[in-house]
């Protein structure tokens, strides 16, 4: 791969923004970055990005699907590369694919081929995310309750059975002993609490036993009340936790979302689509668990009415954060990247624009849509 100049654009690095700034990328890495107009040595290209924000590739936790396929539906390779490459043109340059509950060989199969993605180096995996089964069918939302079950030692091992990349698993925090979760975040396992009943106390007795975020907060949990605070007051409350939020204007109204901006701890809110196959996509409703799931008025729904994953695509929600979110721009680009990458432990190598840091980039417009990104110093120009 050619040694890449980067020029004229505005730099944003995960923590601020440059008007003066060039990038340089190596082997896949961002070799440099250098003062505008310093002199250039064993370049092989040089790309005038017209003066448009280059910024971190943004890290999607949750994606479910995209670009017709979902992955519960062909848990393969294949299907990997397919909903990637849909995310990649809206900004994704990595992302966790989201296994939704399901039976236990299906989730074999789902770990095995994100296991074999990784190792190929399939663009834009890191690692997966096991949204269930461990929940409280009470708020299974569109999860199938027949697969929900126990915590068991069979369970544990699946779980933990994925040497490479990076393993989220989101369980009702209430159905489990604290010491399975002190196991699990010993093992290397991110847990998120979500599809819960749990009180405020559960809540706080499961991160105190090192469950580190919340899954796309407000949807799914028990919510603030006044004298009981549920898993939102405790995901509001606790400083060091993590929130996934779902910025498409129906998982959240936008008021909501800028209370629970303002309210979470400044680093911890993460901007995640929970895509479906829909994104990227020309056809607009796809399968799921034997019943059709239609977009329409950019949400997912099924027959009846209930919500069933997004429709939206990361740069969407990066825009929706800025424009009803009140949110600027800076922030919601870290909700994006720096802040996705500090919660999952791939702040080292992705998530900011530094050297020695993966080439994982995205450049935005004035209307913040995708023109081109970056995987591991790979460039697609976006229309």
């Amino acid at each position: 791969m050619p040694d890449m100049l980067l020029s004229n654009c505005r730099l944003f690095d995960g923590k601020q923004l440059h008007d003066d700034l060039d990038v340089v990328i190596d082997a896949g890495r961002i070799q440099a970055i250098p003062a505008r107009g310093a002199p250039r040595k064993n370049i092989d290209a040089v790309v005038d990005l017209g003066g448009e924000l280059l910024a971190p590739g943004f890290i999607d936790l949750q994606v479910n699907g995209g670009g017709g396929v979902l992955f519960n539906a062909a848990p393969s390779v294949e299907t990997l590369g397919t909903m990637t490459a849909a995310h990649r043109a809206f900004g994704t340059t990595a992302c966790l694919p989201t296994l939704i509950s399901d039976d236990r060989e299906l989730t074999r199969q789902a770990i095995d081929a994100v296991a074999t993605a990784l190792s190929s180096n399939t663009p834009g995996v890191i690692g997966i995310h096991l949204e269930g089964p461990h929940l409280n069918p009470e708020f299974r939302g569109v999860h199938e309750a027949a697969f929900m079950r126990d915590l068991d030692d069979d369970a544990m091992q699946l779980i933990t059975s994925m040497v490479a990349g990076r393993t989220l698993l989101t369980l009702a925090p209430e159905t489990v002993p604290v010491e399975t979760i002190a196991a699990l975040r010993a093992a290397g396992i991110t847990v998120f609490g979500g599809h819960s009943a749990a009180t405020f106390e559960e809540a706080r007795a499961a991160l105190d036993a090192g469950m580190s975020g919340f899954t796309h907060l407000f949807n799914a949990m028990t919510p603030l009340q006044s004298r009981e605070p549920g898993m939102v007051g405790a995901a509001l409350d606790d400083a060091d936790s993590y929130v996934g939020i779902i910025a498409d204007g129906y998982h959240v109204h936008p008021a909501t979302l800028r209370i629970a901006i303002r309210a979470k701890a400044r680093g911890k809110v993460c901007l995640v689509t929970d895509a479906m196959p829909v994104v990227g996509a020309a056809k607009a409703s796809f399968e799921l668990y034997g019943q059709t799931i239609t977009a329409r008025g950019g949400r997912c729904l099924t027959a009846d009415g209930v919500l069933a994953g997004s429709a939206i695509g990361m740069c969407d929600a990066v825009r929706n954060t800025v424009r009803f979110g009140g949110v600027e721009l800076g922030e919601a680009l870290r909700m994006a990247s720096a802040y996705p990458a500090t919660a999952i432990g791939v702040a080292d190598e992705m998530g900011f624009v530094r050297p020695g840091y993966r080439a994982n980039l995205v450049t935005l417009d004035a209307d913040l849509k995708v023109t081109r990104t970056w995987i591991d110093g790979d460039m697609q120009v976006h229309d």
